[in-house]
């Protein structure tokens, strides 16, 4: 078996210094690649060898395959791992590494292309009789003949790019006079955004829970999972807040999801970290989403209450080790929340607000972690993603938990940006979020009113009024459910101001 020596995380931020931490007490020497706006970050000081790869845009540093492997090359490296985002699910990144001679800290190309499209994703899960939202299980080639599949699954369907993720490539249609203008609208997006404008037809569950399952596996047919997490809590169809385990399902639909979990991976001979991603409606029905792979930013939340290090894991499953976890061995001990810290502004849409952390002082003190990528006077530089870092806390049980939350929220203090820590720390004291009760729908139903009910004692509240109608424009262009209440409210204190 290959024994790994030296690694190059082709990544940055937060997560290149989280791969890098398990690296180094493995005693494995790491490398850092960076682009020219990433020089002075963290993990380029850290890791034990560092190299320039281009200009800040990802497209000429983080995302040049040759290069990347190159230089691994040429400093004598075992293995890439490639984190998350940029080229970690990009089966050709892959399938290069592997013909480079180098071992790559992940899956199979063959997993990851399967995986990659949603439509082979759903056919590959299917040979096991995996729970599916009703719809086509093929590209939608044939307009007349999917309007008649949208009649018999019934609307609210939902139109969705089958190379899609992050919400892009994502229409609503309501009914049958809306089908041409957003499926044009569905397909014009997954052609910008990923270069294919195949898509396909499902049912649209209107108040659904967003619950995905930790799976591993090595490559001796060992497959594993280490429960759920809940990531109902999203904005433009993206996790905020993530917490394990999930407060919205029973002992049998856990162990359900489990298995199913599984049998995904065993579709398309899985190894390595993953995560299979699930709806779930307020039947305890749950359906097969699509499956990740790679490791996830909110992996923290399962490392806590299982007390593995996937990052560990993954490295040993590149090696080529057994995996010596058994299924029965795992248990859920305690609570674990997470929250993303953004630098976007929640009262504007949730806009980016990049600029310089003028102050960056990090909570501290028992069951509080900070994954984070930046330090105080650093910029946030406009070329990537806004995530500053990730808070995570974990207590003896959901309430505990919660309650570090909001102490940890209260001393993280950052100046210079609008973060969305004030978004989060609102989740984390409203009822519905304590209680259990709500689903992706959460902004739409709870945020947005209350930021209209602050506008009517705020001085600038005509400025917080338009932006809150501007926000509720843009999601009933997109026909996502908005509620009908706020929607009266937000519409007719606008137009009363003006």
């Amino acid at each position: 078996m290959p024994e790994i020596k030296k690694i190059l995380v082709a990544n940055r931020g937060e997560i290149a210094l989280r791969i890098m931490r398990t690296a180094r007490e493995m005693g494995i020497s790491t490398v850092a690649v960076f682009s020219e706006a990433d020089r002075k970050s963290p993990h380029v000081r850290y890791a034990d060898e560092a190299i320039c790869i281009g200009p800040a845009p990802s497209s000429e540093s983080y995302l040049l395959m040759d290069k990347i492997i190159s230089v691994s090359i040429g400093l004598k490296v075992d293995a890439i791992h490639p984190g998350y985002g940029f080229l970690s699910e990009n089966a050709l990144f892959a399938q290069k590494v592997n013909d480079a001679g180098l071992i790559f800290i992940g899956p199979s190309p063959h997993s990851i292309e399967i995986m990659g499209s949603k439509l082979a994703a759903k056919q590959a899960a299917g040979a096991y009789n995996i729970p599916m939202v009703p719809g086509t299980s093929t590209a939608i080639t044939d307009r007349i003949e999917a309007k008649q599949i949208a009649k018999v699954i019934g609307y609210p369907i939902l139109i969705k790019a089958s190379a899609g993720g992050g919400g892009k490539g994502m229409r609503v249609v309501e009914n049958e006079v809306e089908f041409d203008e957003q499926m044009d609208r569905a397909v014009s997006e997954a052609v910008s955004s990923f270069g294919d404008g195949s898509v396909f037809i499902e049912k649209y569950i209107t108040s659904p829970k967003h619950i995905e399952i930790q799976i591993l596996g090595d490559q001796h047919g060992n497959i594993l999972h280490l429960f759920e997490r809940e990531c109902s809590i999203q904005r433009r169809h993206q996790k905020v807040i993530e917490e394990a385990p999930s407060v919205s399902i029973t002992p049998e639909t856990r162990s359900q999801m489990g298995r199913c979990a599984i049998d995904v991976a065993r579709s398309c001979d899985y190894y390595g970290a993953g995560t299979v991603e699930f709806i779930l409606d307020e039947n305890q029905n749950f359906y097969f989403l699509e499956m990740n792979t790679r490791l996830q930013v909110e992996h923290p939340v399962t490392e806590q209450i299982t007390g593995v290090d996937l990052v560990r894991q993954m490295i040993y499953v590149a090696e080529g080790k057994v995996l010596k976890i058994k299924q029965e061995e795992l248990s859920i001990k305690g609570h674990a929340i997470e929250v993303r810290v953004y630098a976007e502004d929640p009262a504007n849409q949730f806009l980016p607000d990049v600029g310089t952390l003028t102050t960056y002082i990090r909570p501290q003190g028992n069951g509080v972690r900070v994954d984070d990528g930046f330090e105080q006077g650093m910029d946030i530089p406009i070329h990537y993603d806004p995530m500053i870092g990730k808070l995570i806390t974990y207590g003896y049980n959901r309430s505990e938990a919660i309650r570090k939350m909001v102490r940890a929220i209260d001393e993280f203090k950052i100046t210079g940006v609008k973060t969305t820590l004030s978004f989060c720390r609102f989740v984390m004291l409203h009822e519905a979020f304590i209680s259990g009760d709500f689903d992706t729908n959460f902004v739409n139903f709870h945020f947005l009113p209350a930021l209209l009910s602050q506008a009517e004692n705020d001085p600038d509240s005509f400025r917080l009024s338009a932006l809150l109608t501007a926000h509720l424009l843009s999601k009933t262009s997109q026909n996502i459910p908005v509620s009908a209440a706020a929607s009266s409210k937000i519409t007719s204190k606008w137009i009363a101001r003006r």
